[in-house]
């Protein structure tokens, strides 16, 4: 489509369907939506907060381990800073 140097605006250079043109805006509008719902769920914090902690738990669910190492560490750690202040 050209632009008419006297106007402006667009030149109109093609006749459309007006169902083509429906069918178009429909389309467009479904992008649309699902634009704003990704923006929307991109913005959401407590809901990414509330599925990294879901994460987690299905992480220590399926593999305890680790959180046992750790839990020993720190009560390994306890333990000498008591005995350390004892003397």
């Amino acid at each position: 489509m050209g632009q008419d140097p006297s106007t402006g605006s667009p030149q109109v250079t093609e006749t459309r369907d007006p169902e083509e043109i429906r069918e178009e805006i429909e389309s467009r509008r479904r992008e649309l939506g699902d634009t704003v719902a990704a923006l929307a769920e991109k913005a959401d914090v407590k809901a990414k907060a509330r599925d990294k902690v879901e994460d987690a738990k299905q992480s220590v669910r399926e593999n305890p381990a680790p959180v046992a190492v750790v839990v020993v560490g720190v009560l390994a750690l306890a333990l000498v800073v008591r005995r350390a202040r004892k003397r």
